[in-house]
């Protein structure tokens, strides 16, 4: 899993493809540089006799190298802008090629002009000479080449020459000129074609793409277009969206025209996406145990790294170990209502509490934390929403929307707890249409002994807890469906609506009233969304 690799500094689109199994067959032994991913380095075994719970296939893919030998790299597409990939080559060690003379009808005196390469960091040095790394410091990071572990199949690479990263003249942070850049290289290249269906291919019985990118700039429209392209090819496949917002403090100009490419991102990938988590960068609450002492990008993105990571873990467990989460499976246990598609994501380092049937977090029993059919006379006891202290979801600054919010549904996943009966943590589908019915939170709960891994490229202060992790971290998260998205779309509807051209104005604010009205609860659901709030 390359959860640690994508820079929020610039956002760039990553697509990911989500395969149940691989035509290969088993995954070949990964050599120590060749499949050592910053995340999934941790999780690949080595001996007949021991097996990871993860099936790396899902996000792996077997393949041939330049002198033969096997490979093991991820299933992925990056594109990023031009000077974006900072040290990272197209081809690496595992696919060197050799530079061939060009050969055409010139037959006169050529020269070549070749850019500064960017130097490799010291930790990114030792690392391709085999010699040991040590922890990583924020004054060691550049870009997130940096501090990667693995090697991509040349495919997997896609640099962007029309942009470049960070500049003044043509700054890529209008939503327009993501839409436009994508239909031009799309026009020229057909991008599904030439990036996207030859891992497609490879996979049998995948199950959807993972879509990595910014929300509030430019990489907001190219996605945006980029989904829809997708959602015309691939119809039923699920897809998933990750829009990353910059929630760092700037001039209120900057501001607001982030604002408008958010409500435009919510506006067109929300109507294509089967799943839509807006992911703030960095969260504008933070627990305690959490040290954003630099706010520096790397800082950043790897505590957005533990919600991801761990939120989705279910989709990668063995089909034959324990229990085992699809993508399609988990959006149909939080779309309750069938037009629900934006979800919260939210963390918890060590155990979420919660309240079951009115009795307290402490006072529950059993092996697990929880209390059994068994006991009290609870022969009707079903799992409620745990509570969590680190959440993702962007606010606008100076927001007014208060309170929990009624959760509609809340798929947990328990990190550092071994399962303990998995058919007791799962609803039947009678019971979850019950509840559903009687407007009661539908909980779906996923345990696994595997914790987050604390690998040297992970911030060794960040987080700071009382409970020893020196090589993993136990944590909870949690992906809800929550009726208080209805205020949070409605307050960017608001206070973006009147800056939109007169052409998008009036199909912006029906669009964001409509959505928002799916998540009406009780009384609310009578409720006129179109009016100001």
């Amino acid at each position: 899993m390359k959860s640690l690799r994508f820079n929020l500094a610039r956002r760039a689109i990553t697509l990911q493809l989500t395969s149940g199994t691989s035509r290969y067959g088993p995954k070949p032994e990964p050599s120590s540089g060749e499949a050592d991913g910053v995340i999934q380095e941790s999780y690949f075994t080595y001996s007949e006799n021991e097996q990871s719970v993860v099936d790396h296939d899902v996000h792996f893919r077997p393949g041939i190298g330049a002198d033969g030998h096997e490979t093991y790299t991820p299933r992925t597409v990056i594109y990023d802008l031009k000077g974006g990939f900072g040290t990272l080559r197209k081809f690496n060690a595992l696919y060197e090629i050799e530079d061939e003379p060009l050969h055409g009808l010139w037959d006169g005196t050529t020269a070549t002009h070749r850019e500064e390469a960017i130097q490799p960091s010291d930790y990114q040095r030792r690392l391709d000479m085999g010699l040991p790394t040590s922890q990583l410091r924020d004054s060691d990071v550049r870009y997130w080449s940096d501090f990667n572990r693995v090697y991509y199949n040349p495919k997997s690479i896609v640099q962007l020459q029309e942009y470049e990263l960070n500049s003044q003249i043509m700054p890529f942070e209008n939503w327009e000129a993501g839409e436009d850049l994508f239909q031009s290289l799309d026009k020229e290249f057909d991008l599904l074609d030439r990036d996207i269906r030859p891992f497609v291919e490879e996979c049998d019985q995948m199950q959807g793409f993972q879509v990595l990118t910014g929300a509030d700039d430019a990489w907001g429209g190219f996605a945006a277009k980029y989904l829809d392209t997708l959602r015309d090819e691939y119809g039923k496949t699920s897809m998933w969206v990750w829009g990353i917002e910059d929630c760092t403090r700037v001039v209120r100009q900057k501001q607001l025209q982030r604002a408008c490419n958010t409500a435009k991102s919510l506006k067109s990938i929300g109507q294509l996406a089967s799943v839509y988590v807006r992911i703030a960068a960095p969260p504008s609450t933070l627990p305690g145990y959490v040290k954003l002492r630099s706010g520096s990008d790397w800082e950043t993105t790897a505590l957005l790294c533990a919600g991801f990571e761990s939120a989705t873990l279910p989709t990668r467990f063995r089909a034959d170990g324990q229990k085992r989460g699809s993508l399609s499976l988990l959006e149909d246990t939080l779309n309750t209502s069938d037009n629900q598609n934006l979800f919260e994501l939210q963390a918890k380092v060590g155990h979420a509490t919660r309240e079951a049937n009115g009795v307290s977090n402490g006072e529950i029993h059993g092996s697990n934390g929880r209390m059994q059919p068994e006991e009290n006379g609870a022969a009707d006891w079903q799992p409620q929403p745990a509570q969590f202290d680190l959440e993702y979801l962007p606010r606008m600054r100076d927001s007014s929307v208060v309170g929990p919010g009624h959760i509609f549904a809340q798929i947990e996943c328990e990190r550092g707890r071994s399962e303990h009966d998995p058919f007791s943590l799962s609803l039947s589908p009678e019971d979850r249409l019950r509840r559903r019915l009687n407007e009661e939170s539908v909980v779906e709960i996923y345990q696994t002994g595997l914790q987050f891994p604390l690998l040297e490229t992970f911030p060794n202060r960040l987080i700071e807890t009382n409970r020893q992790h020196e090589n993993g971290l136990d944590i909870s998260t949690a992906l809800a469906c929550n009726s208080r998205m209805k205020d949070h779309i409605l307050e960017l509807r608001n206070a973006t609506c009147r800056m939109m051209p007169l052409g998008e104005r009036e199909s912006l604010y029906s669009d964001l009233s409509q959505m928002a009205q799916n998540y009406s609860f009780g009384f609310e659901s009578g409720t006129d969304t179109g009016e100001d709030d």
